[in-house]
């Protein structure tokens, strides 16, 4: 049995997409998955990168493609009332329900779907006490989204990622190697059913096609 990590920030519609369709592209095989929350825009930063919705055209073309994978999909997709937003509240409630960085399939789907149905508000405070009243049952005892556990578990996470070469979300971990995004899911499988051609030496041999761009300047 293969062990993913499966890195998400509840602000990515690909994350929600790739929730979803993870199970279906991963059909008859045995495989276990950590869902560990990560705080995306840190692992944006790392690398200078403004993400889909710092460049306005992007921005646009992003929401339209989502919402159309979502239908395309048979997902259920509405962009939230407002996006980006800042996940902390969401990412540090969804840590309240762990004990080492890891959360289930349940409390993973209860924020996504509390961010991706309906079309509201994912920051709005009433919504924010019912989302945390669903996950009561699962919260740790003495641990709560403000208290310190949840935080350091995020900073954790986030270290972790950044350090495995996690850019962005939904992002798979697998023997050292990371897939990401929702269209990566083929490639996953294909992994894991052993496909030859990672014994080959192309994963190697790709990533170190020398760059014909000049060296970066401070």
């Amino acid at each position: 049995m293969k062990h993913i990590t499966f890195y998400l920030d509840f602000v990515s519609p690909y994350a929600w997409l790739a929730f979803e369709r993870l199970p279906e592209a991963l059909e008859g095989l045995s495989y276990s998955v950590a869902y560990q929350p990560v705080l995306l825009g840190a692992l944006l930063q790392q690398h200078g990168n403004p993400g889909p919705a710092g460049i306005e055209p992007k921005r646009a073309w992003t929401y339209r493609h989502v919402t159309w994978l979502g239908h395309a999909q048979g997902t259920p997709l509405s962009m939230p009332a407002r996006h980006p937003f800042n996940p902390l509240p969401l990412l540090r409630q969804a840590l309240a329900c762990s004990d080492d960085g890891s959360i289930n399939r349940y409390v993973a789907g209860t924020v996504l779907r509390h961010v991706w149905q309906g079309g509201h508000d994912a920051l709005d405070a009433t919504r924010l006490a019912t989302l945390a009243d669903a996950l009561a049952e699962q919260v740790r005892p003495g641990q709560g989204p403000h208290s310190d556990g949840p935080k350091a578990l995020l900073r954790a996470n986030t270290e972790a990622a950044q350090a495995a070469g996690v850019f962005g979300v939904p992002a798979f971990g697998v023997d050292g190697h990371i897939f990401w995004g929702l269209d990566g899911l083929p490639m996953l499988r294909a992994y894991l059913e052993g496909d030859a051609w990672f014994d080959g030496g192309a994963w190697d041999t790709a990533a170190a096609t020398p760059s014909g761009l000049p060296p970066k300047t401070a």
